[in-house]
């Protein structure tokens, strides 16, 4: 368990709290932030859920550096993402701020290449995400953070930044898993 997987298992230890915070009304009152609106809590959330995907960037960067890319990393590091960004989704729509019908693409999608993922890893294969997959990523927090503020810094502007953040995510989620799908076939053509 080196660096990098500890700080990848820090990010699945913080999705409780963040769950916590954004479902659970401590009744520490609403704040108002560049025109954006939200309960304490919510923004308490949106910071940890940031500090939480901040940290894919941190242990990767962190792990190629020192050499310290692992087949457990490997595994873990997108594990991790999954879990935090399926969360998110699924609190948004709780919300109402996110529609189900994206959620449910979007969640499909990651338990399909998951399932891919697993399939390759029994035949000895660990895949990394490549660099779609990351851009899929990216796209998803940028979405899910500007929903969960609110559409901050956007909302003077009457501008929807968040709602086209989380298109502009879901197409990137498609296209990735199209793709990811795509360049493995082999795995599925052959198995008998």
């Amino acid at each position: 368990m080196n660096i990098p997987n500890r700080i990848t298992v820090s990010r699945v230890l913080l999705i409780p709290v963040f769950v916590l915070l954004m479902l659970v009304d401590f009744g520490w009152g609403q704040m108002t932030v560049l025109g954006a609106t939200m309960p304490i809590e919510h923004f308490v959330g949106a910071m940890i859920f940031i500090i939480a995907s901040i940290t894919d960037w941190v242990d990767g960067y962190y792990a190629r550096k020192y050499n310290l890319v692992t087949n457990m990393g490997k595994f873990l590091d997108p594990l991790a993402d999954k879990l935090l960004v399926s969360a998110a989704f699924i609190l948004l729509v709780e919300l109402g701020t996110a529609p189900a019908w994206v959620v449910i693409i979007i969640i499909s999608r990651e338990f399909a290449v998951t399932g891919l993922r697993l399939i390759l890893a029994g035949g000895g294969e660990v895949v990394a995400a490549n660099q779609l997959g990351k851009i899929k990523t990216w796209a998803q927090i940028v979405a899910i953070s500007a929903l969960l503020l609110n559409n901050i810094f956007f909302t003077m502007f009457s501008i929807p930044f968040a709602d086209i953040a989380l298109y502009v995510a879901l197409f990137f989620t498609v296209w990735s898993g199209a793709d990811y799908f795509y360049l493995n076939r082999r795995v599925l053509l052959d198995s008998k």
